[in-house]
This record gives C-alpha cells, structure tokens and sequence, in this order.
C-alpha cells in the first residue's frame, strides 16, 4: 500500500514530529543532556516507523518535501546574515587564532572522512557523509547536503549524514567535559587563573553587549526581517548562477548565503540601514525547524543496513580525531590554561554537533570550577557567526575536488 502525502500533510506531519519531539525531551534527563533537537527526536520515531512498514510490507510513505528546500534556503540565509567582519575585528587576536584553529579542525574532519573511506574500501563522498557536513555542520548542514550528495550517485547519502550528526551530538557532548576536567587536574590549571585585565574585559562586555542590542527583538520588525531575507534570496539566485558557470558544484543556497553576507556587511559600515539580526534569527531558527523535521520524517532508514559496520568505524575516527585535536592542538595553541582547558571542552561540543552542547560543556566544567569569560565568547562567537559558513564552503570545496 502506496500512502502519499501532498505539500500540506507532509510539513503538518513535520509539525507533529517537532511537537513530539518537544514533548518527550520535556521528560527524558538524557534527551535535555545532550541537547537533541526536538525534531530529531520526534522525526527519528516517525522515521523508524515508516521503515517498519516498509520492511514489513504494510505500506511505503511518500512525501511531496517541496517546502524542504524552501525552508532550507531560509535558515542558510539567516546563516549568512552572521558572517560579521566588525566582530571578527573587534575580537582582537585571540578570536582570529580561534578562527583559525576551527578551520583547519573542519579540513582535518573531511581528510579523515574521505582517508578512512577509502582505506574501507568506499567512495569517498560515503566518506564524507561522516566528515565536517554532520560533525561542524550538525543536522541542519547534513539535511542539506544529504540530497546534493545522492544527485552524485550516493544512495542514502541524506539518512547517513543525519545518523552522523545524531552520534556527534551524543559524543561531542560525552568526551568535551572529562577532556576540560583532566586538562584543569593534570596540570593545575586553577593557580593559572589570574584577575581580568580591565580593558579587556571592557573591550570583551563592549562588544558582546553591541551584539544583544542587534539580536534585540521588536515585533513590528519581523516584516522587514522576513524582506530582507526574501532580497538576500532573490540576490542570491544571479550569484548561485553565476557560480555555476565555474563548473562546479554548490549547494542551492550558497548565492543566498554570500549575498546575504554582504548586505549584513555593508549594512554595518556604512550605517545607512539596519540588519534585524534578532528578528532574522527566530526566522531562522523557525525554518531550521520545519527544514529538520521534514528532512527527519523522509529519511529511509533501510538504506543503513549495508553501511552500518563501516559508519561505525568512521564515526569513531572523528571522535579520536576530536579528542586529540581538543586536547592537545587546541589547548597548546590557546595558552595552555586554564581558558584554553575550557574552550577546549566546548570545541568538542560544537566541533562534534552544535554551539549549545559546547555552551553545556563549559558550563558543566566552569560550575566545577570557575567562570571563563575568554571561553563565553570566543566559542559562541565562532560557533555560531563564522563556523557554519567557513563549513559550507570547505564542503564545497571538497565535493568538487574528490
């Protein structure tokens, strides 16, 4: 039995997954823990269910995911408008050697990926479904780069990048405390805790209170949020074409993204108009959802069945590739004290799935001991203004030279 969803029924079912999810996070500690997104969670259910049917021969679901890519588009949008060059400046040395340390972490995943792929005898775009799209990028990056994958001939490429991110939420957010709390122990990292210089505790206040203003939400300015998304788009769609006619291959909303990055840009220097980066992000972050829980309700877990052993393995690799990277690249290069301890406990949280598992890390290790206001800023900067972005065209960048 054939039972086909049109547009409506398939984002209402994506709804009710993101309303399940909710529900059951709500109640299940470890769900809170590691910071699942609901939709995941709710999607995943609905997902095993269809593939129960399917495996059974009951029945086989299809979708019209139309407003997939749409919504997609929409939040990678909102992804662009963060790309701040005045906050990178403004972040001084530090924020930039940060920077640095997180772009080659993303190079360092998709070489492994593709390495380890091939030392198992697979493509190496399989490989990549475990590199930086899921690991950096978590399930927002692996839902969008899932189907760019499959139209290269990788079947199931969507189902495993979505497993990947869901084992990075996990692991990032197991190892990233004990790697912090043994770095503080081993090398009594408490007695490197000195007073903040004031001026930069100043400069650091200065700039992260510029940015709450910005992110301050007004109701009559979510319309103008939404048009200045909507011209970032349609901008977008001439650099998208324009890009193509390289001969490579970039993922829909690239053009969106760049374009939208220059208008936040542009925006900030001149003073001639203002971003609505509050209102922009709850557009966003509302897309994120709808994007994530459809994607997650059309998975085919099926196709997991003949990847299952090598994933595993390729899964683990990112997650040694993530602890030594941690512990002693990040933290030697940081200072090697106590803030670089910390900060090395949340690269493992947004290295492996998403900024508020890295915001946890921190905290369950700043509780422990004390506040870092060095770490507070520069993770939550680079995760979520400049990680995503730098992500998507390291993977473009590898999808078209593999």
């Amino acid at each position: 039995m054939i039972i086909e969803l049109d547009i409506y029924q398939t984002i209402a079912a994506a709804v009710a997954a993101l309303m399940l999810g909710k529900f059951l996070r709500r109640r299940c500690a470890v769900l809170e823990r590691f910071c699942i997104p609901a939709p995941v969670i709710g999607g995943v259910i609905f997902a095993v269910f269809t593939c129960i049917c399917y495996i059974t021969g009951i029945a086989e679901f299809s979708f019209d995911d139309t407003l997939k890519e749409v919504c997609m588009v929409f939040f990678f949008t909102s992804v662009g408008f963060q790309a701040n060059l005045k906050v990178l400046r403004s972040g001084g040395k530090a924020l930039a050697v940060f920077l640095g340390l997180v772009i080659l972490l993303i190079i360092s995943q998709n070489f492994l990926a593709v390495g380890l792929a091939k030392l198992l005898s697979l493509p190496s775009l399989v490989g990549l479904c475990t590199g930086s799209i899921p690991m950096v990028g978590g399930h927002g990056t692996a839902g969008a780069f899932g189907p760019v994958l499959e139209s290269m001939g990788i079947t199931g490429a969507t189902t495993v990048c979505t497993a990947a991110a869901t084992f990075g939420l996990i692991a990032g957010s197991v190892i990233g405390g004990p790697i912090g709390k043994g770095l503080i122990e081993k090398y009594d990292l408490l007695k490197t805790i000195v007073p903040e210089d004031n001026s930069l505790l100043i400069e650091e206040e200065e700039l992260l209170i510029e940015e709450e203003k910005k992110h301050e939400r007004h109701t009559t300015m979510y319309p103008a949020a939404v048009f200045q998304l909507i011209i970032a788009i349609g901008i977008g769609t001439f650099v998208s074409d324009l890009l193509s006619l390289t001969g490579l291959t970039f993922p829909i909303y690239i053009g969106a993204m760049i374009s939208a990055a220059v208008i936040r840009n542009i925006g900030e220097y001149s003073g001639k108009y203002t971003t609505h980066m509050g209102e922009i992000n709850d557009i966003g972050g509302i897309c994120l959802s709808l994007f994530l829980g459809i994607a997650m309700i059309t998975l085919k877990l099926w196709q997991l069945a003949d990847l299952a052993l090598p994933l595993l393995i390729l899964l683990f690799g990112q997650v040694l590739l993530m602890f030594v990277y941690a512990r002693f690249v990040i933290f030697n290069v940081m200072g090697r004290d106590y803030d670089a301890a910390v900060i090395s406990s949340g690269v493992c949280g947004f290295g492996m799935g998403a900024t508020p598992n890295a915001m946890a890390n921190m905290q369950v290790v700043c509780e422990r001991y004390e506040p870092s206001v060095k770490a507070y800023l520069l993770i939550p900067l680079v995760g979520s203004l400049f990680a995503d972005f730098l992500n998507t065209l390291s993977i473009t960048f590898f999808i078209n030279f593999l």
